[in-house]
């Protein structure tokens, strides 16, 4: 009988501790930042807000509920300027327009592979922004998406990208240089203005218009090289800007001049 009630009571304690393990277990949802709001609509969680007093360096949970984030909202992460870091999870593939706008301490942030799409005005004004590597899976830079991110020197377009948007990297007046990929099709109004420290970019054949004041106030442009026949190019493109235009000896539909920049062989070039 003695041996029986020991036995009894030892059931009785490992029982009380597996419960209170149970009990003291953390939910998945404890790994959300407290800082973020979220919202919910069938399997998929957008981040759609980020407290103004959250500061340093964020990491972004990539389950909630038991459910993905996908989405970086619209404006999410807004003016949060006592940000410096923050790391985007691989389950997301969309982060809003303005998503990052004004972050203007943030000095890194990780975009995973599986983002496709970079809203307009995205990173707009990180002025503390120094470089950043698009993921492979972009299709497009929409408007404004780094406009005003001063201190960017460099930055890593992938192949998948086809359009750059209007006035994507205007006063990027830090941006040394950018090799624009193969696939890009067509590069928007405005899209490089007042890069000040740009000195020369190559147009890749694939690109079949470019906008309107596209290297307008470059002040520092010297060559622009085009590896395609003639392009259709948009009012002022090099307006307040000086480059010498290169192609290539076959290439089609040149003349002596374009946008009022001299036209010269590649084989020319310093």
């Amino acid at each position: 009988m003695k041996h029986l009630i020991s036995l009894l009571a030892f059931s009785f304690l490992i029982g009380c501790d597996a419960e209170k393990s149970n009990e003291t277990k953390p939910p998945e949802a404890i790994s959300v930042s407290p800082n973020l709001k979220y919202e919910i609509k069938g399997d998929m969680v957008t981040i759609t807000r980020c407290d103004k007093k959250a500061s340093g360096e964020l990491i972004i949970a990539a389950i909630i509920e038991g459910k993905p984030v996908t989405n970086i909202g619209t404006g999410a992460f807004d003016s949060r300027s006592s940000l410096t870091s923050i790391t985007i999870p691989d389950s997301v593939t969309s982060i809003g327009g303005g998503a990052f706008g004004d972050c203007n301490n943030l000095t890194s942030i990780t975009i995973p592979n599986s983002v496709k799409t970079i809203g307009g005005a995205a990173f707009a004004n990180c002025t503390s922004l120094k470089s950043i590597a698009i993921p492979d899976g972009v299709t497009s830079i929409e408007g404004s998406a780094f406009r005003g991110c001063t201190s960017l020197t460099s930055i890593t377009i992938p192949d998948s990208v086809t359009i750059i948007g209007d006035f994507a990297f205007i006063s990027c007046t830090s941006l040394t240089s950018i090799t624009i990929p193969d696939g890009v099709t067509s590069i928007g109004d405005g899209t490089f203005w007042y890069c000040t420290s740009l000195t020369s970019i190559t147009i890749p054949d694939g690109v079949t218009s470019i906008g309107a004041w596209a290297f307008s106030r470059c002040t520092k442009l010297s060559a622009v090289t085009f590896l395609g026949d003639a392009y259709k190019i948009g009012d002022r493109a090099f307006e307040k800007s000086s480059p010498t235009i290169y192609r290539k000896p076959d290439a089609k539909g040149w003349g002596d001049t374009l946008a009022g920049r001299p036209v010269k062989l590649i084989t020319e070039k310093p």
